[in-house]
């Protein structure tokens, strides 16, 4: 059986104390990297070597490691996640990079979406637009007969794929924008699509106007996000999204 291949990197990663420290740039060796490494994993071993020589580690949002929670997430040579597409940063392995490269490692970057430290933002905006209205408030018991409510599939199937966002704001880092508009248009759509979404009447009136008021750019078509986008949201979402906020709006 073959050894596992090793690589040395150039690490470049953004450090920060904290989100009033101006941030800079620090250049690390990164030694026999194994390959088959996922990159949170490579920060890992970097950081073991950081604390045994007294250093302070690099700070990164983790949870799972398994590309569910949307807690991880960096740019890495000006990519959001990386270079390999569909995937989270967890997710992304050691050997979609050449040894002997320079890896610029920085965090997301958006105003509403502030740095507290090194790579580790502040996603509490996320958390507010949420809070208005992405969520089923009926009370429904236990779970209902799966055939009691009959959903037409294209629905069924396009609301799957909304409900698959993570929230780990890949799309606003990509966005010129800095844009919003795909992760609450996915959290729209996975609802209104449903049955079970339409009591909240006021959801997506409220939703977007909570993204405007945290400071999120307008969606400019650019495509940025859906090419970011770890779970591949599409952008037809948004105009679904526009569509039942023109609506609503109408109605009122």
């Amino acid at each position: 059986m073959a050894e596992d291949k090793t690589i040395t990197l150039t690490l470049k990663v953004w450090r920060q104390k904290n989100a009033e420290d101006k941030g800079h740039f620090e250049i690390y060796k990164a030694k026999d990297i194994n390959e088959n490494m996922s990159f949170l994993e490579m920060l890992d071993v970097i950081n073991d070597t950081l604390t045994l020589n007294n250093q302070t580690p690099i700070a990164f949002d983790h949870d799972c490691r398994e590309g569910i929670c949307g807690s991880c997430g960096a740019m890495v040579n000006g990519v959001a996640h990386g270079p390999v597409s569909g995937v989270t940063l967890c997710q992304l392995h050691m050997r979609s990079f050449n040894d002997g490269d320079t890896v610029v490692i920085e965090p997301f970057r958006a105003k509403s979406l502030p740095v507290i430290q090194d790579l580790v933002i502040d996603r509490t905006a996320f958390d507010r637009i949420i809070a208005k209205g992405g969520y089923i408030s009926v009370k429904t018991g236990s779970a209902p007969e799966a055939n009691d409510t009959p959903i037409e599939k294209k629905k069924a199937d396009a609301s799957f794929d909304a409900a698959a966002c993570i929230g780990c704001s890949a799309c606003v880092a990509a966005c010129p924008n800095a844009s919003a508009s795909l992760f609450v248009s996915a959290k729209v759509s996975h609802l209104v699509l449903l049955p079970q979404g339409h009591a909240e009447k006021k959801r997506v009136v409220q939703m977007v106007d909570q993204m405007d008021k945290e400071g999120f750019g307008g969606c400019s078509n650019a495509y940025q996000c859906q090419a970011a986008c770890p779970k591949e949201i599409k952008v037809e979402n948004i105009a679904r999204m526009n569509r039942e906020y023109i609506k609503e709006k109408s109605i009122r």
